[in-house]
């Protein structure tokens, strides 16, 4: 239990004073007791054998004693709570390839509904932003409690193409540092000598989910060292097979008509939707895992919307609870003060007048 002032623990050297002011009066009395001429009146005027109780109010003032020395320390404990300070910001890739059917009805919608399920599962308080990116990276929706504007903004998610997980990451920083002053945006250098303790986060956390290998823009591992100086863990998700599949989207589901070039498609998804290509898997688990390790988080597989729902509902165990430092003086200045009271109370009564016995 770390201490903010160690050296008032000498305050503990008052409970053995006090033994050797005890003692020293105790041995003064016995020099300067008065001879009687009745051996029946000395008798009768010692007090009977100490009970051990008499003991007890020592024992209670000795450890109240120690408590309160141990408060005017400031002791302090890392305790792990809720913070309504966080926010989350969820960076989604819309590339084309979100549009693989190899996860029913496809990856966009499993996406949108697993994100919708984690919106809905958050506490009330609790700051969720949403970042979009396909060739290029945009804030859609500034953290924010309001979880109509969240799910309103997951469910008109529209692919095109290229994948700039990256830039996914630098865009979630500047949504944060608009909120926190402790994060600097990325055009700007973090401190060298930060505030925060090593191995301390921020509250403000990203999670990104991809299905797919960075092709556009900052390369992912470079965007993960912004984060890293600046304190903020970011977790990442790779979503999809290894089994090619088609490219099926809705209508609405695609940017700027052909969400994959040129190219044109059979329709008849959902009542007017895109086909073509086969899609094949192409995370670069390894970057993932990089920008999750270099950050502070973790990189999780999701292989189907089962897994995609699991990964995102598990995180708020890890980002939404913060460690934090809280000072313990007032606890033990409150222990040591009943100690101390029920030690006087005790001592009182149990050593209280009482009447005379009447002899014979």
């Amino acid at each position: 239990m770390p201490l903010t002032w160690p050296w008032a623990l000498i305050a503990l050297l008052a409970f053995p004073l006090l033994l050797g002011f005890r003692w020293w009066m105790l041995r003064r009395r016995r020099r300067t007791a008065v001879r009687m001429s009745s051996v029946a009146l000395i008798r009768a005027a010692l007090p009977g054998p100490s009970p051990w109780r008499r003991r007890i109010p020592l024992f209670l003032f000795a450890a109240g004693l120690v408590v309160l020395a141990v408060g005017v320390a400031r002791p302090k404990a890392a305790v792990v709570a809720p913070s309504d300070a966080s926010s989350i910001l969820l960076a989604i890739d819309e590339s084309g390839s979100m549009c693989s059917t190899d996860v029913a009805p496809n990856r966009l919608t499993a996406a949108e509904q697993a994100a919708g399920d984690f919106v809905k599962a958050q506490r009330s308080g609790t700051k969720i932003g949403l970042v979009v990116f396909s060739g290029i990276a945009a804030l859609k929706v500034e953290p924010t409690t309001n979880k109509d504007t969240l799910l309103a903004a997951i469910n008109s998610l529209r692919t095109s193409r290229g994948t700039a997980i990256g830039e996914g990451i630098l865009t979630s920083l500047d949504a944060i540092a608009q909120i926190n002053p402790d994060v600097p945006p990325t055009g700007v250098d973090p401190p060298a000598s930060s505030s925060s303790q090593p191995g301390a986060f921020e509250p403000d956390t990203i999670v990104v989910l991809t299905d797919g290998a960075n092709n556009q823009g900052i390369d992912p591992i470079t965007a993960a060292k912004q984060a890293a100086a600046r304190h903020v863990r970011v977790y990442t998700i790779g979503f999809g097979t290894t089994v090619p599949a088609p490219f099926v989207c809705t209508a609405n589901q695609i940017s700027g008509g052909d969400a994959f070039g040129d190219r044109g498609g059979p329709r008849g998804f959902g009542g007017g939707g895109f086909g073509g290509g086969r899609s094949v898997q192409s995370i670069d688990e390894d970057a993932l895992t990089q920008v999750a390790n270099l950050t502070g988080g973790k990189y999780f597989q999701a292989k189907d919307a089962k897994a995609l729902n699991d990964a995102l509902m598990n995180l708020p165990d890890t980002i939404v609870l913060q460690h934090k430092t809280v000072e313990l003086t007032v606890w033990f200045a409150l222990a040591g003060a009943l100690l101390v009271l029920a030690a006087v109370g005790l001592s009182q009564w149990w050593n209280r007048p009482r009447p005379a016995r009447s002899p014979g």
